[in-house]
């Protein structure tokens, strides 16, 4: 498994648009990248190794997590609750 680094960071940032970070949101990102690896992991998808052509679906995978996550801290408008939170205790349940 890939641990965090500035690579990482900066995709991160490119891919949720995000200019610069407010204090204390380098952890929150950090914290939302491993939860969408762990999330990938639970769902029977690992990580491929460097060079692999499955390595770029992977990745765009996680910042998908990551930009969603990131984007609905809140209650999603229009839901009861936010359905990625829901995706993602479903699967803590079931592989718990």
């Amino acid at each position: 498994m890939t641990t965090w680094s500035e690579t990482i960071r900066a995709r991160l940032m490119a891919y949720c648009r995000i200019d610069e970070l407010e204090p204390g949101e380098d952890a929150l990102l950090e914290g939302l990248y491993h939860a969408a690896v762990s999330y990938m992991a639970g769902a029977g998808v690992e990580e491929p190794e460097a060079g692999s052509l499955r390595l770029a679906q992977y990745d765009l995978c996680v910042d998908h997590l990551v930009l969603e996550a990131y984007d609905h801290r809140g209650p999603v408008e229009g839901a009861a609750e936010n359905p990625a939170f829901r995706r993602m205790l479903n699967q803590l349940k079931m592989s718990g």
